[in-house]
């Protein structure tokens, strides 16, 4: 195609007569060679028709210009991420709230001391603030050892008399050494049942918390066995119970040294010895004694590899 037909726009060449001239609307050209108007060719090209450009209005004096906001086309809207947002953090929240209420009820109500009784509640208290007197008692004689152990002169015959008291201490816990103070009987009768073995050793064990520094457990015909760390219990066939291999025969009474009422408090703590053997049709009979003396002794156990080190 040539340039003259790429310029008319429509492929076809613009005739190489003069133009039309341009005169009142609606008359006819007054040349005699004049075309007829009627001939004119339709795809002639028109005018072009020129658009208005309008150019932004300046901002004015004053005012603010605000950037415009371009988006990616991967992100999401701002309104979409600040809803969603929102609403994790909500979430979070309630979850938060829901666990502290949880952990608070969780943690402010007990039903085992909910149900107890004052009177109970204040055995308790008062055998707990006993034991705490007892540790701090513990706690003063240790240092005091300490610093007469640490005072230069003294220090020989003080570790003389701490050596000596402890090896009395440690005679008495191992049962080869007897002992005497104030304490407690305290006499188990009833059905086999209530009396069992597993009865002593809880009524054993609840006397030890509480402070018991020496025991012994005696029958009905009076034999009697110390009970010491290593002590056993067993239910004997026809009744009765074997105790370190020595067999006794009910009621049983223990002997115990230490804080009367501490430990009578421990033995009628709710749900403990005492309860325990009521519900199994028995009785538990604990005494107060201002002096009572456990004298039955533990033969010692004889070593055959162990020797103390010097």
């Amino acid at each position: 195609m040539s340039e003259e037909h790429s310029e008319t726009g429509t492929g076809w060449p613009v005739p190489a007569g003069p133009g039309r001239p341009s005169g009142p609307a609606g008359e006819p050209d007054p040349r005699p060679d004049a075309p007829d108007p009627d001939e004119v060719s339709p795809l002639a090209p028109s005018e072009p028709v020129v658009e208005p450009v309008v150019e932004p209005a300046e901002p004015g004096v004053g005012e603010p210009q605000v950037p415009p906001v371009e988006e990616s086309a991967g992100s999401a809207p701002v309104g979409r991420r600040l809803t969603s947002a929102g609403a994790m953090i909500a979430v979070l929240l309630a979850l938060l709230g829901f666990t502290l209420v949880v952990q608070l009820k969780t943690t402010s109500t007990d039903p085992t001391l909910a149900a107890t009784r004052e009177e109970d509640l204040v055995r308790i208290s008062s055998d707990l603030d006993s034991r705490e007197r007892r540790l701090r008692q513990d706690i003063e004689a240790l240092e005091e050892s300490q610093r007469q152990l640490r005072s230069g002169e003294q220090g020989r015959q003080a570790a003389l008399e701490e050596a000596t008291r402890r090896a009395d201490e440690l005679g008495i816990l191992a049962g080869t050494l007897p002992a005497v103070g104030p304490g407690l009987t305290v006499r188990f009768e009833g059905p086999a049942k209530a009396v069992s073995s597993v009865r002593i050793l809880d009524a054993v064990q609840e006397l030890r918390g509480a402070g018991a520094e020496a025991m012994q457990i005696a029958g009905a015909d009076g034999a009697a066995v110390r009970i010491i760390a290593s002590t056993y219990f067993v239910d004997a066939e026809g009744g009765g119970l074997v105790v370190d291999g020595k067999r006794l025969a009910g009621p049983f009474t223990i002997t115990v040294i230490g804080d009367p009422a501490t430990m009578r408090t421990a033995l009628n703590i709710p749900g403990g010895v005492v309860a325990a053997v009521r519900d199994d049709g028995g009785n538990v009979t604990p005494e107060d004694r201002e002096v009572v003396e456990v004298s039955q002794l533990h033969a010692p156990i004889k070593l055959d590899h162990a020797r103390p080190v010097s």
